[in-house]
């Protein structure tokens, strides 16, 4: 789930509640819910990164220069200011007990930095009045430096909560399945104080002998004994996961607790739902849980940078690759009569009709046929036989991507054919067009390619569309370009 306006891979929607003094002076103020993770940890860091590039760009520069002219010190103005704004949006400052996670996103943050400078030299006309010696020197000390240091500052946090931090007393009030996976993830947390101590059972039925094996802590009673186990136990943080019907059960225990001197938290747990690209953010001081939204209207900067992506690298390959498209138009022409090129409807971005092209592998058939090329269909020509077992029918379409109408990396489109077949009996089948569709993507690095003779098949390449739609990023597209090469010399594929 991606959380708006946090600064932590750990964040957790505080407790819907109303702002007592709203009303005192005659006049509403919403109260801000979703708040800005803010501690002294992320003070530290966000000085510590901007006072690395800055001391490393004065020491380069005197150790030349022997002086810091107005030239040098505009530019330190302008890197620190741009490490400001990059290094959040790069996710620097997403806490993860994982160090080498943090270690490339603050390699990336820097090298994106670095592509800043360097276009606003080049678009300002000043690359010339820089020293190449000081610059390069600078750009590799800072690449050099920060991990190390990113080393230290896990380590001082490490003493820091050792030493100074007090752990927080932790309940858990439900047993599902989010909350079970919820328990562990906030114990284990290296960012966060919270120590659990024990579950109880927010439901008003038995627990299944299924359940009660599968519970890290200790069940430490019911909900009708929650004031004696908050005292037992000094619990002073309860987050509650229980499911959205159970919202008037959340407010009346909420009131019960409000004088036991505890922090009380909803999980919302909302894993049972039929989610895309779900997220949480405020407008006007209210907040916003999106169910369903399009990464293309979430993500809007790195999709449109996506896209810009898509048509340089598809632009690059057509010219690359020109001779082996010429070579298999030939093959395709002197083989069998008909069209080099075929051109087929399928469904889009939003479900709009498109024409996708490719090189024809078949012999001419009728396109409301429903039924899927198998192996050793008699329509394959031999030529075609090769040109998809390869993937290499597929090629043309990089001129849909450079007409913006698909993308190199997303849902495979499928005949409409097939598409009215299969959207009544797979259930959010026709989401996966909420995106471009790509010439590759998840499903087909991961086994689904080829033939779907079957709707459990087919169910699995839509399980992995809608998890690609997700998960989308402009990393993992680049995995996928990667994988995909590998995944051509698959056995299933005819």
């Amino acid at each position: 789930m991606t959380i708006h306006e946090s600064e932590s891979d750990f964040s957790v929607p505080p407790a819907i509640a109303t702002d007592p003094q709203a009303n005192i002076f005659g006049h509403s103020r919403p109260r801000r819910l979703l708040r800005k993770h803010e501690s002294l940890l992320l003070v530290c860091q966000v000085l510590g990164n901007s006072a690395v590039v800055a001391l490393a760009l004065v020491i380069c520069t005197l150790f030349k220069m022997q002086d810091m002219s107005s030239l040098y010190r505009l530019l330190l103005v302008i890197a620190v200011f741009t490490v400001l704004v990059v290094y959040p949006l790069s996710g620097v400052y997403k806490q993860t007990d994982k160090f080498y996670t943090m270690a490339f996103r603050i390699s990336i943050a820097w090298a994106a930095t670095v592509g800043v400078l360097i276009v606003l030299a080049f678009l300002t006309k000043t690359s010339e009045l820089y020293s190449r010696e000081i610059i390069i020197t600078w750009f590799l000390s800072v690449g050099l430096l920060q991990v190390p240091l990113l080393r230290l500052n896990y380590f001082a946090v490490s003493m820091y909560r050792k030493n100074h931090t007090k752990p927080i007393n932790t309940l858990i009030i439900g047993l599902g399945r989010t909350a079970r996976s919820f328990s562990q993830k906030i114990h284990n947390n290296y960012w966060i104080p919270d120590k659990v101590i024990g579950m109880v059972n927010g439901y008003d039925s038995d627990i299944p002998e299924t359940i009660s094996k599968q519970l890290t802590f200790p069940l430490l009673g019911e909900m009708q004994n929650i004031e004696n186990i908050i005292k037992q136990h000094q619990i002073k943080r309860i987050y509650i996961s229980l499911p959205l019907k159970y919202a008037a059960r959340v407010e009346a225990l909420n009131d019960q607790l409000l004088d036991c001197h505890v922090d009380v938290i909803w999980v919302l747990d909302i894993t049972d739902w039929k989610l895309m690209n779900h997220s949480i953010r405020e407008v006007a001081g209210m907040p916003l849980l999106s169910l369903n939204e399009s990464p293309i209207t979430a993500s809007r900067v790195m999709i449109r940078i996506k896209h810009v992506l898509d048509k340089i690298i598809a632009a690059t390959m057509l010219f690359v690759l020109a001779p082996l498209l010429i070579a298999i138009a030939l093959a395709v022409k002197l083989t069998s009569p008909g069209p080099v090129i075929f051109k087929q409807k399928r469904h889009g971005y939003d479900g709009v009709e498109i024409f996708i092209w490719k090189f024809r592998s078949m012999r001419m058939h009728d396109d409301t046929d429903v039924k899927q090329a198998t192996k050793g269909d008699d329509r394959i020509t031999k030529v075609g036989a090769f040109i998809r077992r390869t993937s290499i029918d597929e090629l043309p379409q990089l001129f849909n991507v450079l007409q913006g109408s698909m993308s190199l990396v997303g849902p495979r489109p499928h005949a409409v054919a097939h598409n009215d077949f299969y959207s009544e009996k797979i259930s959010t089948y026709m989401a996966r067009h909420r995106i471009k569709p790509g010439i590759t993507g998840l499903a087909q690095i991961s086994g689904c390619r080829g033939e779907t003779e079957t709707i459990e098949k087919m169910q699995k390449r839509v399980e992995f569309d809608m998890q690609y739609i997700n998960h989308w990023s402009l990393w993992e597209d680049f995995k996928i370009l990667v994988k995909t090469p590998l995944s051509l010399v698959s056995k299933d594929v005819f």
